[in-house]
């Protein structure tokens, strides 16, 4: 089965072919460095590094580039106001660079707690002026591009009289405004549509580089189109990012690119939005909670801190192109879903194959299972589906360890092929992360002596000290289950 991916341009899923088979060129648009990563962040970094492993386990030579904003953002994502990282800075009182590095290294703290690959290639705004202020030059010479006051501005209009703009997001040039938001500042412009290439500083502005315009710093649009050129060429198969980027980001990044005789991505792949009562969550929007205070617990919206594995696991269960409601009653059930297949997952090397294997069933269950988890996830990321699969294979998994149930050598190599693979490496669950490690050895170790004591007091046929221990277990939550394999416990 090929790899098939919802094209947001086609609006069909697709089979994967790539340009230059077995290479993959994926590029994602990463954070604007100027607060800490929340959960919309992680829902974008999760989506693609899913896809990541995904085309990688498949055998794919993925180069994948994941830039990091550190310049031209501007509020509203509008083309005029503050720079996000300069107001940041000017309120902080710090370089904006400052702000930007320790972002940037915020950012890559909390994507790796949840298990995030690092990109092939991170490339910075900032550090590509000179190949941003190329591609001006080049729009320029194609027609579309005018100054105007010291800024350049991207002639919707006259790209629209050739070309269609609205081909990604589905607009009509008559419905849009600049930047797709509301925006006053128009005297510069031909047309309220027409986007920012480059932008003249004001004499307070920061940050600033020289160009054939003078003094001023890139439009946000450009820095994705002069990196995926410089890293990816002028062709490439993946471009990725959250669905509030289709426009006006994605869109004017696309007619940058065929103005300038360049095709862009091939697929465009867009991760749905994480809501709070049906509102997408954001900074901007003020309900953002952001890492560290889900992994920590101090947020007046929370209940408990969840673990990184529990988040990962959380979106995971939802299809990428599904908005992702948080709530903590779901945080919870993807905690215990998640416990029940790490548990189930460390039960695999614990089953006993049968020495006679006319005794062992055939499960239905585990049979062709890896593919099964494996045909999921190639129809476009079907992540939940996968994930199913898994669950019903932990019921096999339950009656063995409990000597329940006999199965095959092959059905265990099975299941540990499966697990080791689609939930370690693809869905990239590990079982370390999930745990608080020297407090979660601890109670391990003290759970070993008190089976063990139980054990000796069972051998011994003092039934009353083996009840009392159980009993008292009960009641700190603690439940023995004991089996033809000896004696595990679980947290109740």
């Amino acid at each position: 089965m090929k790899l098939q991916l919802y094209n947001t341009l086609t609006r069909k899923k697709e089979d994967f072919v790539p340009i230059n088979y077995p290479f993959v060129g994926l590029y994602v648009c990463g954070p604007t460095v100027y607060g800490d990563p929340h959960l919309g962040h992680a829902r974008a970094a999760l989506t693609f590094d899913l896809l990541f492993r995904l085309l990688q386990s498949e055998g794919y030579k993925v180069r994948y580039v994941r830039n990091i904003t550190d310049v031209g953002h501007l509020e509203a994502d509008a083309d005029h106001g503050e720079d996000k990282i300069a107001k940041k800075a000017r309120l902080e009182q710090l370089e904006p660079m400052e702000v930007a590095q320790y972002y940037t290294n915020r950012y890559h703290y909390y994507m790796h707690k949840l298990g995030v690959k690092d990109p092939s290639i991170e490339p910075l705004a900032s550090g590509h002026i000179p190949e941003q202020i190329e591609l001006v030059e080049q729009i320029i010479a194609k027609g579309y591009g005018y100054e105007s006051n010291g800024s350049v501005y991207f002639d919707v209009e006259k790209y629209a009289d050739s070309n269609n703009y609205g081909v990604l997001s589905g607009r009509k040039l008559e419905d849009m405004q600049s930047g797709g938001r509301s925006d006053s500042f128009t005297s510069e412009k031909r047309s309220v549509a027409d986007f920012a290439l480059w932008k003249k500083a004001s004499p307070e502005h920061i940050m600033r580089w020289n160009s054939p315009w003078g003094a001023g710093f890139p439009g946000w649009h450009c820095e994705c189109s002069a990196m995926s050129k410089k890293y990816l060429g002028e062709n490439f198969d993946i471009h990725g990012g959250g669905m509030d980027l289709i426009f006006p980001h994605h869109e004017s990044e696309m007619a940058q690119s065929t103005a300038c005789n360049h095709s862009s991505a091939k697929y465009w792949v867009h991760n749905n939005m994480i809501t709070m009562d049906g509102k997408k969550m954001g900074k901007s929007l003020g309900n953002a909670i952001n890492l560290e205070q889900f992994f920590s617990g101090e947020h007046s919206l929370l209940e408990q801190p969840y673990q990184p594995m529990v988040i990962r696991f959380f979106m995971m269960q939802a299809h990428y192109r599904s908005t992702l409601d948080f709530s903590n009653e779901a945080l919870k059930a993807s905690e215990k879903g998640l416990e029940r297949l790490l548990k189930a997952w460390a039960q695999i090397g614990k089953i006993t194959p049968p020495v006679d294997t006319n005794t062992a069933t055939n499960a239905e269950n585990i049979v062709g299972l890896y593919e099964k988890c494996r045909e999921a996830l190639l129809d476009d990321m079907n992540s939940p589906i996968a994930i199913a699969h898994l669950f019903d294979a932990t019921k096999s998994i339950n009656a063995a360890a409990e000597g329940k149930k006999i199965i095959s050598q092959k059905d265990i190599l099975e299941l540990q092929k499966t697990f080791d693979l689609i939930l370690g490496t693809i869905l990239g669950i590990t079982i370390d992360n999930n745990q608080n490690d020297k407090t979660s050895n601890a109670l391990s170790g003290a759970m070993e002596m008190i089976i063990d004591l139980r054990l000796k007091a069972r051998e011994n046929k003092d039934w009353a000290a083996s009840d009392f221990i159980r009993d008292q277990l009960v009641k700190h939550d603690i439940k023995l289950k004991d089996g033809a394999n000896g004696t595990d416990w679980e947290l109740d």
